[in-house]
């Protein structure tokens, strides 16, 4: 397995695993990524640094990006707002890989690169009707905090976004 930061020659292979997954959320009415989110925010998660895949035989099975703000980061209690911490975004996981630990395998990386960048917590926004990202981040450790984002889209479409948190 390759673990690295994503690079523009792999933009056409991740946009492809994404299309893939979000075919599948919206299969078992998950609508909540569509053709442009999150799909044309990678190009510029990997200008930035801050877009990290896996790869398997030359096959990516799995990306994350990991920033050091978040929209939302005001509208939750944390547990301690005065700690440095990173926020994972756009986890997402090849259909064909799905429901073999790559997903934990994936948030482990994750909070090796927070720990890495002198974070204390890596934190999440997961949206209220995504039940099995939910029990997956609870599964894995992460702690729901009080509140909530409303995340409100040009065209009105509205997700409620509960906030998580781990300690590295």
């Amino acid at each position: 397995m390759d673990f690295r930061l994503a690079v523009m020659q792999d933009l056409s292979q991740l946009k492809d695993m994404y299309k893939q997954i979000i075919k599948n959320m919206n299969e078992h009415d998950i609508q909540i990524w569509d053709d442009i989110y999150p799909c044309e925010f990678f190009e510029e998660d990997i200008k930035n640094n801050r877009l990290y895949v896996l790869f398997n035989n030359g096959e990516m099975i799995s990306a994350f990006v990991v920033c050091d703000t978040d929209p939302g980061e005001k509208a939750v209690q944390w547990h301690d707002n005065h700690a440095k911490a990173l926020y994972i975004n756009r986890l997402g996981v090849n259909i064909k890989y799905s429901q073999k630990g790559t997903g934990s395998l994936m948030l482990a990386k994750a909070k090796e690169v927070a720990k890495g960048s002198g974070a204390e917590y890596l934190r999440l926004f997961v949206a209220d009707i995504n039940e099995p990202a939910i029990k997956f981040y609870i599964r894995n450790g992460f702690e729901k905090v009080d509140g909530a984002y409303d995340e409100v889209f040009d065209d009105g479409f509205m997700l409620h976004e509960y906030g998580y948190e781990i300690k590295v």
